[in-house]
């Protein structure tokens, strides 16, 4: 997915520091593997420290079309997009308005810092003029990280959309970037973010099945003892008919998916979620050690997650 982001040619280990030993820094890699490979070290929660990490990640990873106002630290206001046309990191209407879009084309191992990056050169650019920010994790042209541009006290709230016409608005488009904009919207897949919960997803893919994806914040170590106390005391469930299906990892956070009836609404899951919530929230607060059936269980829940980056 991500390309790893180059800053140099590898570096001699400093003195007193054997290339094979775990780097200094703490990532848990070998020296040479780590900062004395040449490559920047990979951020393992990118969106930490900003409003709404869990819906930042779903943004990037999970939600086809959707907003979010951003503000920065000089007050201006920011459209953030989950994609923009063509994939294109940033830009700039002939109002002003400035569209910074999550999913890009391509990224370094700071998401964080390649869209703030395309951010700081949008804030930068005259109205109406296109956006470039350079090529996203080359070497010498990393900007500043979204932490650094952001007001971190304004809140985060995610806008699901049908389609992307939010793509067009308050322009006069032509015939062709209609035409463009029907034919991407004809792949967003039937999303609904839940109401009152953070960063939890209903999503129907088909006929047969829809999905309720949550991205969760907890420590994946905390949230993996929490399921498996669950799972073991078949607690997993949303209710009848639905399953418990996995979880992948994405930018640092843990989101598990459940299997649910396609024909039931999404804003009747609500309920089952809250509840589950509840349930999940007891589980966090225990301490005393797993029993055996639920390390079983924990050992089930690991055979079923996959790393998306």
């Amino acid at each position: 997915m991500a390309s790893r982001k180059r800053s140099s040619a590898p570096a001699a280990a400093p003195e007193g520091i054997n290339p094979k030993a775990p780097c200094p820094c703490g990532s848990g890699r070998r020296y040479r593997h780590c900062h004395g490979s040449g490559y920047a070290p990979p951020v393992a929660r990118p969106f930490e420290g900003l409003p709404g990490e869990a819906d930042w990640v779903a943004m990037r990873e999970l939600v086809p079309s959707a907003t979010a106002t951003l503000r920065t630290t000089d007050g201006r206001e920011v459209t953030l997009a989950s994609v923009l046309p063509g994939g294109t990191p940033a830009l700039v209407r002939a109002n002003g308005e400035i569209l910074l879009g999550v999913q890009m084309q391509t990224s370094s191992d700071d998401v964080s810092r390649d869209i703030g990056t395309a951010l700081a050169a949008a804030l930068e650019s005259p109205a109406g003029a296109p956006v470039d920010p350079g090529p996203i994790g080359a070497a010498g042209s990393a900007g500043p990280r979204l932490q650094e541009q952001l007001d971190l006290s304004a809140p985060f709230e995610v806008v699901v959309h049908d389609d992307f016409g939010f793509w067009l608005e308050g322009t006069d488009p032509g015939a062709a970037a209609l035409a463009g904009l029907e034919h991407a919207s004809e792949a967003i897949l039937p999303t609904v973010r839940l109401a009152g919960l953070d960063a939890a997803y209903w999503v129907r893919p088909g006929n047969e099945r829809a999905h309720l994806r949550w991205v969760r914040h907890e420590p994946e170590e905390k949230l993996l003892d929490a399921m498996a106390r669950l799972s073991a005391a078949e607690q997993l469930t949303l209710g009848e008919g639905t399953r418990y299906a996995g979880a992948f990892r994405a930018l640092g956070l843990v989101v598990p998916v459940w299997d649910l009836p396609a024909d039931t609404p999404a804003e009747d899951w609500n309920g089952p979620a809250r509840e589950f919530q509840t349930r999940l929230e007891q589980a966090l607060a225990a301490t005393e050690p797993l029993t055996s059936d639920e390390r079983r269980a924990r050992a089930g829940l690991l055979s079923r997650q996959i790393t998306l980056r």
